[in-house]
């Protein structure tokens, strides 16, 4: 169970990895783009193009290094906590991309704003005479390109909220592992011990192991307790119906503890249920015959 655990929390955040990377990756190639046309054609270049640029850059290497790391040292410590760090700061940066293709936002229709400038969406932008060899596109083309860049730079910031939930998770099992590993409750394999039995507060029922079933060798037997015991009613004849004396025998002529036995006792058979046995008490010291 603690196995496919740590399988399950892996293989989900190799894939909200792979995900982070190719909505970098979207934006890289196309701001890379951007960049190369204004650039070959001597059109100015805005700060923010720059900025989205250096950003999905980064995206993009860090992606491939928490891939990598995932890979080789999964729920380490020191690496995930950096992870988590950057995990928070590439949603600003995200959220940056997402505030800069604004533009793209609308049907592309109409008056459009894009990275080549403001204009009709029907319209080419125009070299300035330059005669670079990139292809310019339309603005309407343009403004697609910033939609596209939108969408992926918000489905970015939501993964990024998530990976440092998932790397606390990963750190978490891999600490209970190193700590519960290979015990009798898992019968000595890989993975943590099982859940014990609904027992809040001592109520509920608790299950036993295989390992707290067996008995012990080197454990002594249980002593008996006075409730383990019963009162003996084996004898048959019993004196009764006389003051003092043990057993209600004797005229107190004794001194204690025994309060006096065997003087005044009459002479008499007494009654039996054994049928084969009779018992005759003579006053020559207080003996049965």
């Amino acid at each position: 169970m603690g196995a496919a655990k740590g399988i399950a929390l892996r293989g989900l955040l190799f894939f909200i990895r792979a995900i982070q990377f190719c909505c970098a990756a979207i934006v890289l190639a196309l701001f890379s783009y951007f960049l190369a046309t204004l650039s070959n054609h001597n059109m100015p270049i805005g700060i923010w193009v720059r900025a989205v640029e250096g950003i999905s850059g980064a995206g993009v290497l860090y992606t491939i290094l928490a891939l990598l790391t995932l890979c080789c040292v999964p729920g380490r410590s020191f690496p995930s906590f950096i992870m988590m760090i950057l995990d928070v700061a590439f949603i600003g940066g995200f959220i940056y991309i997402a505030t800069a293709n604004r533009g793209g936002a609308s049907s592309c229709s109409g008056e459009v704003d894009t990275a080549f400038g403001r204009g009709n969406a029907d319209t080419n932008v125009v070299d300035n005479g330059s005669g670079g060899f990139t292809a310019l596109p339309s603005l309407r083309t343009a403004c697609k390109m910033q939609s596209a860049c939108l969408a992926v730079s918000i489905v970015a910031v939501i993964l990024f909220a998530i990976t440092p939930f998932i790397s606390l998770g990963l750190v978490r099992h891999r600490r209970k592992e190193a700590r519960f590993g290979p015990s009798p409750a898992n019968d000595y394999t890989e993975g943590s011990g099982g859940r014990k039995g609904f027992n809040w507060f001592g109520l509920g029922r608790k299950r036993t192991t295989t390992a707290d079933a067996a008995q012990n060798p080197n454990v002594l037997p249980e002593h008996s307790t006075p409730d383990d015991l019963r009162n003996s009613y084996a004898t048959e004849q019993t004196r009764v119906g006389s003051s003092g004396g043990y057993g209600g025998l004797g005229n107190d002529t004794s001194k204690p503890p025994y309060g006096g036995a065997g003087d005044n006792i009459p002479l008499g058979n007494y009654p039996n249920t054994n049928t084969n046995t009779g018992y005759r008490y003579d006053n020559n010291g207080g003996v049965y015959r």
